[in-house]
Order: structure tokens, then sequence, then C-alpha cells
């Protein structure tokens, strides 16, 4: 019998990536968001993170083998033009959310008996970054609950575990890769010469699901290109 995993934020991007990339290795995958990403094979539920309702996932499978949570923002500005409500949006779809659905499918993660939970954060919440006051403050906070919910769950086998990725070629960060030229800055800023793409993220949260990784929790593992360790030469 397939593993069931609960992917969040599958419309498109990283989430899209992750949910075909689970369902080509056998796995029952079903999406949540506000759109439907339209994969064959992936059931579908209307969820928003911005507005969470815990009683979309009440008909869920009785065990729930891993959940994806990949809603994220990108809202770069001086801190003196991000208003108190940039912060909370961001808190809110990064953080609040994150926790809302973790709370709410729980019980059918312990029925599984090793379970996995995937977060995201951002290479901006360990290296300083100018203009990313508010979504490096979210993400860092992702981080923490991180660990926290690692220890905290680790008696009922449940693993948990956060990507911090860099700049990923993505809807959500069309506006920095809009021309040519924009793209190029952007693949010189990483050591390995190149921002990251779907496929990349969704390869490392696949394993992290898996149980080739059952001896991972706790961990925030920078995907990015090597900007967040080292210095290009």
């Amino acid at each position: 019998m397939s593993k069931n995993i609960l992917v969040v934020g599958a419309s498109s991007g990283i989430g899209y990536a992750i949910a075909q990339n689970l369902l080509e290795k056998g796995y029952s995958v079903i999406s949540a968001s506000r759109n439907n990403p339209n994969i064959e094979g992936v059931e579908h539920l209307t969820w928003d993170a911005t507005n969470p309702d815990a009683n979309v996932f009440a008909n869920l499978p009785v065990a729930l083998a891993g959940v994806v949570y990949c809603p994220g923002t990108i809202n770069l500005k001086p801190i003196n033009r991000l208003t108190l409500d940039d912060f909370r949006q961001d808190f809110q779809i990064n953080v609040v959310g994150a926790v809302s659905v973790i709370q709410a499918v729980l019980p059918r993660l312990k029925k599984a008996e090793g379970a996995s939970i995937v977060l995201y954060s951002t290479v901006a919440a360990k290296i300083g970054m100018g203009f990313h006051a508010s979504v490096a403050a979210s993400k860092g906070a992702l981080e923490g609950l991180t660990i926290s919910l690692a220890a905290e769950l680790s008696p009922a086998k449940i693993r948990v575990n956060c990507i911090a990725p860099s700049l990923t070629d993505t809807p959500l960060a069309q506006n920095l890769l809009s021309t040519p030229e924009k793209k190029e800055a952007s693949n010189k800023r990483h050591p390995l010469g190149r921002v990251g793409l779907p496929a990349d993220i969704a390869e490392i949260s696949t394993f992290l699901i898996s149980d080739a990784s059952s001896w991972i929790t706790g961990q925030v593992i920078g995907v990015d290109g090597g900007m967040g360790s080292i210095k290009g030469v």
C-alpha cells in the first residue's frame, strides 16, 4: 500500500514539483492549496494559508506518512517601507499556516508510526541580506519551530526537518528573474553559478519524506548553490 503524503502549496513552483516527484516514486499524494494543481492522480483540497480552516482536512486518510508545507512569501522592501501588516502576512503564511496544518493532521501522523514533516526556510535566515527583514524574520521563526517540534514529536517517531533554499526559479520569484540580465546577475551570486530549480528542492524533499532519511530530524538543510556557506572564486 502506498504512503499518503499531504503537500500544501502544490499548485505551482516547488510544491508542484514535489507533488509530481512523490507521485512518480509511488506515493499517494493529496494537495491542499488555493488552486488545483491539476496533476493526474493527485487528490485536491481547497485551503488558504491566509485563512486556514482545519475542517478541510477532516476526511484525510486515517494514517498520514508525511506533510510537506510549501507556501512562502518574497516581500523585499527597505525596513522603513515594510508595514506591520507586511510582517503579519509573512508570519501568517510562513509560520501560522504551517502550525495550523500540523495541528490539524497530527493525530494522522501519529497513526503512521513513523512520519515526516518537511518545512521551508530561506538562505536569508542565515546570512544577512538587505530588504529581507520580514521574510527572514518569519522564516527564522519557522526554523525554530522545526527544531522545537523535532524534539517534541520524536517520541512519536515523527521527524521534522527544514530546507533552506536560495533563489529558485518559480512563479513566486518571477520579478527577481524577469529579464536575462536579472537572471544572469542572480546566477553569478551563487558559487555554483546558477539559481535553483524546483527539481533541486523536490529531490531532497522526497528524500526527507522517505524512509531513506529515517535517522534525520531537527535539521535545517541549505540547498542554495553554496551561497549560505562558501564564497565563490
